[in-house]
């Protein structure tokens, strides 16, 4: 099969038509630090349905994300969901046995606390009458959580939902190679001292080689980083253009920080330590010193470097879903409405990172909206290649017409709109965690820039991808 990018620089003599519809220079911090002018809620549908439920987020946290290694490091992933969760019912006053189910996401799951939600649950003082269980879709996994929830109340077996996810990359497991576990294993059984001493005799040093974790497809056994490599150099993304993109990342982070608009954030005592406040990832640099990194991935010629990366970040996160009746009777303003999504997913080689461009069509038109309709664009940032690849995927007719079936594009999400609190490359992204800080931005920003639809997207391993539109609860 041809790969997308021997098929577009075979196809395309006018290269100039996968440049981004935006100047070079639009991507730097300067033109961008600039708020979108608040105003009062536009006038349009509501997206509520005829005898369906509506289902709404009263309110979400987080713990702060912090670069792995730092002041998480001595943690268990369960710790920081329950810190999630403790800071979700100091936040809302929820009482715990309204709660009819909890659902977090995780990806590189610790093995003593297989099912991190019920651990979780359990230290934060929830009933052991309340079921819980994890769910794990790769970057996903949170939208997953989220969006199973939103089932159980559409379908009425549940009213109240507590929905998060976690991830804890200073500490994941690191097994024994596969033949050690096995003598391992056939040692517990060995019933004589002959068959101990027999098992033993074939043991062999390389047996000690441990099995490291790694971010890479099992089907194609190539990374993340890799991928987005490839995906930048098919949709000719410059250097030059991620690392712009990179800046303003942080650059927005930073001033929304300062601002105190990451609302969702709460103070988290650590455990010996002293008490987290913030994101510790937000970094803005220069783009002469981000110039000087080195390939991380394809060498010496690739484009993404540790800079205009997402980094391995440990945080949890945790929202307080409900039925709006249910909300109203309990005395709840809710923040916003949960309303269409969709999942996607296509090939996890040529594709892997371009689920927002396949989702968002989908989305859109499953609402009955349309790009011009969105407020708020909350998008994962996994590599600024993975987004700006996206935007030139969406801004595309002949990629439209020829890999997504669609007569023509979807367009360009405007800039102004788009992630203006900082994203993934900047806030951090714990794997199982960051769908819920997609959806809380998107409702905190439509509040206060007085829009009505937001739409979040993610990618994610496997080539799969998601979708959601919010909407503003009227004030």
């Amino acid at each position: 099969m041809t790969t997308i990018l021997t098929y577009t620089l075979k196809n395309l003599p006018n290269a100039s038509k996968w440049t981004l519809r935006l100047p070079v220079r639009s991507l730097s911090c300067s033109s961008q630090l600039r708020a979108a002018p608040a105003g009062q809620t536009k006038s349009k549908k509501t997206l509520a349905k005829p005898n369906v439920r509506n289902i709404v987020v009263v309110d979400g946290v987080r713990t702060p994300f912090l670069l792995s290694g730092t002041s998480y490091k001595d943690l268990m992933p369960h710790d920081l969901a329950r810190a999630a969760l403790t800071g979700l019912l100091n936040q809302t006053s929820v009482p715990k046995d309204i709660v009819d189910y909890i659902i977090f996401g995780t990806v590189i799951q610790e093995v003593k606390t297989s099912n991190v939600a019920r651990e979780a649950a359990l230290g934060a003082g929830f009933s052991d009458k309340t079921p819980a269980h994890t769910v794990t879709m790769a970057c996903i996994s949170a939208n997953q959580a989220m969006t199973t929830g939103v089932g159980l109340i559409a379908s009425g077996q549940c009213d109240v939902i507590v929905a998060g996810g976690v991830e804890l990359m200073s500490d994941v497991p690191i097994r024994h190679s596969r033949k050690m576990r096995k003598m391992m294993l056939d040692l517990n059984k060995a019933k004589t001292l002959g068959q101990r001493l027999s098992l033993l005799s074939k043991f062999r040093l390389n047996f000690l080689s441990p099995e490291l974790p790694a971010v890479a497809e099992f089907s194609t056994s190539e990374t993340m980083g890799h991928s987005a490599d490839r995906l930048a150099a098919a949709f000719a993304v410059s250097r030059l253009e991620q690392d712009e993109y990179a800046l303003r990342s942080h650059s927005l982070a930073k001033k929304a920080q300062d601002e105190g608009l990451l609302s969702d954030v709460i103070a988290f005592k650590v455990p010996g330590k002293d008490t987290v406040t913030k994101d510790n990832g937000i970094r803005p640099s220069s783009l002469e010193q981000m110039a000087k990194l080195k390939p991380a991935f394809i060498k010496p010629y690739g484009t993404v470097t540790a800079a205009n990366s997402s980094f391995l970040t440990d945080g949890a996160s945790a929202m307080l879903i409900m039925a709006e009746e249910k909300a109203l009777a309990l005395g709840y303003k809710p923040k916003a409405y949960l309303r269409d999504f969709v999942y996607v997913s296509q090939d996890p080689k040529d594709q892997l990172l371009l689920g927002p461009t396949y989702a968002t069509p989908k989305v859109l038109e499953k609402a009955g909206l349309t790009m011009n309709d969105i407020d708020a664009f909350e998008f994962h940032e996994a590599f600024s290649g993975q987004i700006l690849a996206n935007f030139k995927a969406m801004d595309s007719d002949w990629f439209a017409q020829n890999y997504m079936g669609r007569k023509t594009k979807v367009g360009l999400p405007p800039l102004e709109k788009f992630n203006n609190w900082g994203g993934s490359l900047s806030l951090g992204h714990p794997f199982g965690a960051t769908g819920c800080r997609l959806v809380m931005a998107a409702a905190n920003r439509l509040r206060k820039e007085g829009g009505q639809y937001g739409l979040v997207a993610a990618c994610a391993a496997g080539g799969q991808g998601h979708a959601m539109i919010v909407e503003a609860y009227p004030k």
